[in-house]
């Protein structure tokens, strides 16, 4: 059965950000994720995981100014000290967290720049950052994210963030093989998961539609899961869902899909 982490921004937002590390606990979950830590000491959050028993799954970078609309920095040009500052405090929130994947977001690339100046920019980025997080124990991922959501996004399919993990090595730049983003932008979910296995370092789920969780949409979970089983997935699975009613009561799903 996968081991599935808690998405902490998304779910039991029933309680403040820093009880839902105890929420996710008494509701079963042995390991948790999240979009940004950095609004919270490093200190803090490493209490309440060790407080809890909890695993650290993963952790997005700072993204830019997400108020305004920014979705990482990884393929902006001009952006590349702020990009390292990124990610030097990323990795410092890792080390205090024991933390060994952390997401890379590409960006949304400006109308303006030629897509072959961003892929530049992502590939040298990318390729100074997996320098900085290798000997720090961190296996940084990239995420493609579907066109609906988050039109402009850099990265899209399965098959570009696979390229871009061979030319900067799969021991240092893993995928981030998210099931709802897959389904939206290119589905056949499982034989995408099976090709691309060997690169997948994190799996997110979520149902389509509405981003809810697994029994409330079109994809046929218990088949997902199965196959996450027999290709020897060992990572975490990140619940990256946002819950259809209370957190808790929609939780059911693990035991009708999962056990």
């Amino acid at each position: 059965m996968p081991r599935f982490a808690a998405n902490l921004s998304m779910m039991f937002n029933e309680v403040p950000f820093l009880d839902r590390f105890a929420a996710a606990r008494q509701a079963g979950f042995e390991g948790v994720e999240f979009l940004f830590p950095y609004e919270y000491p490093a200190a803090e959050l490493r209490a309440r995981l060790a407080g809890e028993g909890l695993s650290q799954a993963l952790f997005n970078m700072p993204p830019g100014d997400w108020t305004n609309g920014e979705r990482g920095l990884a393929s902006l040009p001009g952006r590349q000290s702020e990009f390292r500052e990124a990610v030097n405090r990323a990795l410092d929130y890792a080390s205090a967290l024991d933390c060994q994947h952390v997401h890379c977001m590409a960006g949304i690339v400006p109308a303006e720049v030629s897509p072959v100046t961003a892929a530049a920019i992502y590939a040298a980025n990318l390729a100074w950052a997996t320098e900085q997080a290798k000997p720090a124990g961190v296996k940084l991922v990239i995420e493609p994210i579907n066109h609906r959501d988050m039109p402009g996004y850099f990265l899209n399919t399965q098959a570009q963030g696979a390229a871009v993990i061979d030319a900067i090595g799969r021991d240092r730049l893993g995928l981030q093989f998210d099931v709802y983003h897959v389904q939206i932008t290119e589905g056949d979910i499982t034989k995408r998961m099976e090709k691309f296995m060997p690169v997948i370092a994190h799996i997110q789920i979520a149902d389509v539609p509405a981003r809810n969780e697994p029994g409330t949409g079109e994809i046929g979970w218990s088949y997902v899961f199965r196959r996450m089983d027999e290709l020897g997935y060992q990572g975490w699975v990140g619940c990256e869902y946002r819950p259809a009613g209370d957190t808790v009561a929609g939780l059911g799903w693990r035991q009708r899909f999962a056990d």
